[in-house]
């Protein structure tokens, strides 16, 4: 007897086949990965049989601040962009507890297990300093005689791998792939020649968006300059010495503030003004704490929700502000992040702030200023375990008080720097994105 569809269902949203020609997984998402790649090339093969050993989960640490290059590197989901690369500038975290069994070799690869960039990989290249992973990645070790790393990495950099990780991950608040899931992963396998091949047309195509990318660093550096220059601000050197740390005050100057000594030495100079007279943030600003938003309280939707750390971890279903605030990230290793949103939030493990009079005080203006003090802002952290920033630390800050014209054009110059700056990164972006694109035909077709 042959099966009848019925007319309600939309035909274009099921399929029918034989058991016979079932294996592995039968959900939509899989079937149209599979229809895909099933004319790739050259020879699919599972990502198991390429590796050398059991892949790795990483060390379940907390992250720290990581003052200097000496300390290792503790390296999360967070640090890895959406390029697979990390930040060599930026000091990112340590941990208190090294193991030696985490740290990472030329070459290995990690990817992300969980969370909403599951799926991102990064592959390990020599560095002065150790680099550990945590938790939340997977390391892989592979055959270099059967696959080049770098090889592996350029493929989960395609959209044939994104497609892959969409399909096989486990639809929750939390999306998840296992190190035995991402073993299932087949990959198109040409000769180590023609891998070479690819991998040099991807490298090629990063040194250029690494040339716009210099370009940006130096633009938005001279962001500091300016600022420190219309503003009439010096950064003090901070003498650290033991005299230098004990203080005298009388009590009515320190009621209500903060007394210990890096508020002293640090925040209670940082953007102070010779130029024009200086104000408290918390005398123009509301600062505000987030709302909580549990798992289950997550809803399908495009607001970006802005939490701990330096990127938005997932969308929500609806905004809790509609643009024109900045978020200081409250807890985790990025507590004191600054950021500004022009665009509506939904704002959770963060500080909000916004000018109580835009026609006296510029909310942009005061995330410029902010953020001229970055450096200082994540000193205010405290507690070892989970660091944390304040809403009655940031209060603190101080704010030069400018007329409201000279507001304006401090932010009208800082934004043409910032616009330009981005439009150096999408010209990047592109690039790098045009040879993924021929990459993926290089191989699947």
């Amino acid at each position: 007897m042959i099966y009848s569809i019925p007319e309600y269902i939309d035909k274009d949203k099921i399929f029918i086949v034989n058991r016979a020609e079932i294996e592995g997984r039968l959900d939509p998402k899989m079937v149209l990965y599979n229809k895909k790649v099933q004319h790739a090339l050259y020879p699919m093969v599972k990502l198991k049989s390429l590796l050398l050993s059991k892949p790795q989960y990483g060390a379940n640490e907390v992250g720290l601040i990581r003052e200097n290059k000496t300390q290792p590197r503790y390296i999360r989901i967070t640090d890895i962009d959406e390029n697979g690369l990390i930040s060599t500038t930026e000091l990112g975290a340590t941990i208190a507890n090294i193991d030696e069994k985490y740290i990472l070799n030329e070459n290995d690869i990690l990817i992300a297990r969980s969370g909403a960039t599951v799926g991102k990989a990064y592959i390990h290249k020599k560095l002065p300093y150790d680099c550990l992973y945590a938790g939340y990645l997977i390391r892989f070790l592979v055959n270099s005689a059967k696959i080049l790393p770098d090889y592996l990495f350029t493929y989960t950099q395609l959209n044939s791998y994104k497609e892959w990780v969409n399909a096989i991950q486990r639809p929750s608040a939390q999306p998840n792939i296992n190190a035995e899931e991402y073993q299932t992963l087949e990959i198109p396998l040409p000769d180590i020649p023609k891998q070479k091949e690819i991998v040099e047309y991807l490298n090629a195509a990063y040194t250029q968006k690494q040339k716009k990318d210099a370009e940006v660093k130096q633009l938005l550096d001279n962001i500091d300059n300016y600022l420190l220059s219309e503003l009439g601000i010096t950064i003090p050197q901070v003498d650290t010495t033991l005299e230098n740390r004990i203080f005298l005050g009388s009590f009515h100057t320190i009621e209500g503030n903060r007394i210990d000594p890096t508020f002293t030495l640090y925040l209670g100079k940082n953007a102070l003004s010779t130029k024009y007279n200086n104000t408290l943030l918390r005398s123009i600003a509301y600062i505000v704490k987030g709302n909580a938003l549990s798992s289950s309280e997550i809803e399908d939707g495009c607001i970006p929700v802005i939490a701990g750390g330096q990127t938005s971890p997932y969308n929500h279903s609806h905004a809790n502000y509609e643009g024109n605030v900045i978020t200081v990230s409250a807890s985790g290793a990025y507590a004191g992040y600054v950021w500004y949103h022009d665009y509506p939030i939904y704002a959770t493990d963060c500080c909000v702030i916004f000018s109580r009079d835009e026609s006296r005080y510029i909310t942009k203006y005061l995330f410029e200023v902010l953020k001229l003090q970055q450096k200082s802002i994540y000193r205010l952290q405290t507690g070892a375990a989970q660091p944390h920033v304040y809403a009655s630390d940031l209060q603190l800050l101080n704010i030069p008080i400018i007329p409201l014209k000279k507001q304006q054009e401090i932010v009208d110059y800082i934004t043409n720097i910032r616009d330009t700056a981005k439009a150096l990164q999408q010209e990047g972006k592109t690039i790098l994105e045009e040879a993924k694109q021929s990459i993926e035909k290089m191989i699947i077709g």
